[in-house]
């Protein structure tokens, strides 16, 4: 995994995809699974998300992402279980809280949605270089404004990250124990955040300065340093994927 991004570097069929087709299944892959209110259509679209990362052999970089939905989800089917107005059959109990099989059932279509939703975005920001997805929608008609704040929001985690570890080991050599109890890791964290939000503020004014000495501003025609490779199969997915999600439209809300 590069440093500056969350994109990993493989050989797979799904890298090979352009990735205006991957920002177009993620979309789909998403809308549906709010479209469709049945627990098996939902998880069956999943399970295809699943298999496109494992066709991708970037699945297991995507289930850290995915625990950490998990806090989101736990809370949810509490919530639903416990307080759903519809309540009335006792799915189990923990200790004096009961869990009713109707907001159960809310709550597992939710987790469905919102596993869906990271891995469908994790097809698409795991498979595909930052700079490649910005140029096809330059190139599309995007403003480079609206490029530029897309590239920066796709960066800025694994750079926040990057920089963090950084700092972490200037510290741990000026003596700074990092290591130990929770306690003891929360007060060395304190002392980090200064050195991180003044480090990115800075790195944000260095690339407005260098992204100005570039003619970001600059008025009249573009051209671009690489041209966007064509995905022969490109049409033909755009097609498959818009029949599948048209005819899935007309059967939920026509039939």
């Amino acid at each position: 995994m590069n440093n500056m991004t969350l994109y990993v570097k493989k050989e797979s069929p799904i890298h090979t995809v352009d990735p205006l087709t991957k920002l177009l299944f993620a979309f789909f892959s998403i809308t549906l699974t709010y479209i469709l209110s049945n627990h098996l259509p939902v998880l069956m679209i999943l399970l295809t998300t699943f298999i496109i990362l494992l066709t991708g052999k970037v699945f297991k970089y995507i289930l850290p992402v995915i625990g950490v939905s998990f806090l989101l989800i736990i809370s949810i089917i509490i919530v639903q279980g416990f307080f759903h107005p519809s309540r009335a059959t006792v799915l189990f109990e923990v200790g004096p809280i009961s869990i009713y099989k109707e907001g159960f059932s809310i709550a597992f279509l939710i987790a469905l949605r919102v596993i869906n939703m990271v891995a469908a975005f994790g097809v698409l920001i795991l498979t595909t270089k930052p700079d490649d997805l910005v140029n096809a929608l330059l190139h599309k008609g995007l403003s480079p404004r609206f490029g530029y704040v897309l590239l920066s929001v796709l960066q800025i985690i694994p750079q926040m990250v990057s920089l963090t570890g950084k700092i972490t080991d200037a510290q741990r050599a000026r003596g700074m124990e990092t290591e130990g109890t929770l306690w003891l890791r929360f007060k060395s964290f304190i002392p980090l955040l200064g050195p991180v939000v003044l480090n990115s503020l800075n790195e944000t004014r260095e690339r407005s300065i260098a992204l100005e000495i570039r003619g970001f501003n600059a008025k009249g025609k573009r051209t671009y340093l690489r041209e966007t490779e064509i995905y022969r199969h490109s049409l033909s997915l755009k097609i498959l994927m818009t029949v599948i999600f048209i005819s899935v439209i007309v059967w939920r809300f026509v039939l």
